[in-house]
């Protein structure tokens, strides 16, 4: 866009038509043309601040270690770092991680099965693959849920009566 700006500029336009050909404010316009005539170049320049901690050389280990291991903590990384001499926060580590874009996730959740499950799913699977609609309508599905087949059936009255409270046993323990 701001290439654009200047080969507009350069072609004799103002920056009234400018702004209108491309969209921008007038001011926008001006500011970019400032900038070029100022510095001979459109792009972000640097900025005042403090210099980073963190070396080119840290930044590719870092790079490395957490492309290798992901579950890698920003105190473990801090820690290999100080290894090498260079001393940063660990918040520093993560905002650096995360202009290379890596980001700190938690993990998809997935069940835990067992090879044995992981057989029994496939068995289940082949076995069905070409069963008609009806079976499957009359199947009940669920998502960890448990079913219970032996409920109390509890008419409405008294909540403390016998026959309807479970006893319950509570251990306070000191560890």
């Amino acid at each position: 866009m701001r290439t654009e700006v200047i080969e507009i500029y350069q072609s004799g336009k103002g920056y009234k038509a400018i702004s209108k050909a491309l969209g921008l404010q007038r001011t926008t316009v001006r500011a970019i043309i400032h900038k070029w005539q100022k510095h001979g170049t459109v792009v972000n320049l640097p900025r005042s601040g403090r210099p980073t901690k963190i070396t080119p050389r840290a930044q590719r280990r870092l790079i490395r270690e957490v492309t290798k291991d992901p579950r890698t903590t920003s105190k473990e990384l801090q820690a290999s770092l100080a290894s090498i001499k260079v001393s940063v926060h660990d918040s520093t580590i993560r905002k650096r991680l995360g202009k290379n874009g890596l980001h700190g996730r938690f993990p998809r959740r997935k069940p835990l099965l067992s090879k044995k499950n992981i057989r029994a799913r496939l068995n289940f699977a082949k076995k069905h693959l070409n069963d008609c609609q009806d079976f499957w309508e009359n199947t009940l599905w669920t998502d960890e849920s448990k079913l219970n087949y032996n409920n109390l059936a509890k008419m409405s009255g008294p909540k403390f009566l016998q026959s309807a409270v479970k006893d319950s046993l509570q251990v306070i323990a000191n560890a």
